[in-house]
């Protein structure tokens, strides 16, 4: 049994300006919850100074060599070493101090419990128009629709889950797409999944986001065509070789 209840993972690609406040807010969750856990930055190649901090502030820094959203997580997962996890992105737009309602349906014996941004609260110009009216909602009901999920926000970044039975599930994709194969395999194993409020801010990040909004939406598309309709969305261990746990 690991002797960790949480991993709390950020992915992380030049976020300086951003990753010290997440940082605060992850470490100030755990101390005054009295949980055995630890801060993970999966880092992606950072030049700008946030390996440096995340170091300084005292996480675990992984570095992950292979580029893309999915690869970053992969290498945060598979390195953790709590039995739960909770991953979100290391802009400042999700608040890791509160987290008090995925950890309590992680005890419940929920394997994943995403966070609902539309029930939460988005800040004003936290989430673009296109992506809060048209992206993230069609997508969302798109996903309901092919495969047996019922998450109304499939594309939150914030979202808990066991470590043990995420690995035997298998995400691998590189990209964004990760979000939406964690959520789709997980369905698609007929495991249940748990949605809570959270609440969205807007960054103060100094780059664009990662997102590129009609690269991704298509490839998140053709994703949930090609799961539902030319594949079985196979679950398998995720790729962890050389983890550095």
């Amino acid at each position: 049994m690991s002797e960790l209840e949480l991993s709390i993972v950020m992915p992380c690609l030049d976020e300086a300006a951003t990753l010290p406040a997440c940082l605060e807010k992850a470490q100030r969750f755990l101390k005054e919850q009295q949980l055995a856990g630890e801060v993970i930055v999966a880092d992606n190649g950072s030049t700008d100074g946030s390996q440096q901090i995340a170091l300084a502030q005292g996480a675990r820094l992984v570095k992950v060599p292979t580029l893309g959203y999915g690869a970053a997580l992969i290498g945060g997962i598979c390195a953790a070493r709590g039995r739960y996890v909770v991953m979100a992105d290391s802009d400042d737009t999700y608040d890791f101090y509160r987290l008090d309602a995925f950890l309590e349906k992680l005890r419940e014996g929920y394997p994943l419990v995403m966070g609902n941004r539309f029930s939460g609260g988005i800040a004003p110009g936290a989430m673009p128009l296109l992506h809060r009216y048209l992206g993230n909602p069609v997508i969302s009901w798109i996903g309901r629709r092919l495969h047996p999920v019922r998450v109304r926000d499939l594309y939150c970044g914030l979202r808990g889950f066991d470590r043990e039975r995420m690995l035997a599930i298998g995400p691998s994709s590189m990209g964004m797409v990760f979000a939406l194969e964690m959520v789709v395999k997980v369905g698609r194993a007929g495991l249940p999944i748990a949605e809570v409020p959270t609440t969205l801010s807007r960054s103060v990040r100094l780059h664009p986001p990662h997102l590129k909004t009609w690269r991704d939406g298509w490839r998140s598309l053709v994703y949930l065509l090609r799961a539902a309709f030319f594949s079985k969305a196979a679950t398998g261990p995720m790729p962890c070789a050389g983890a550095d746990r």
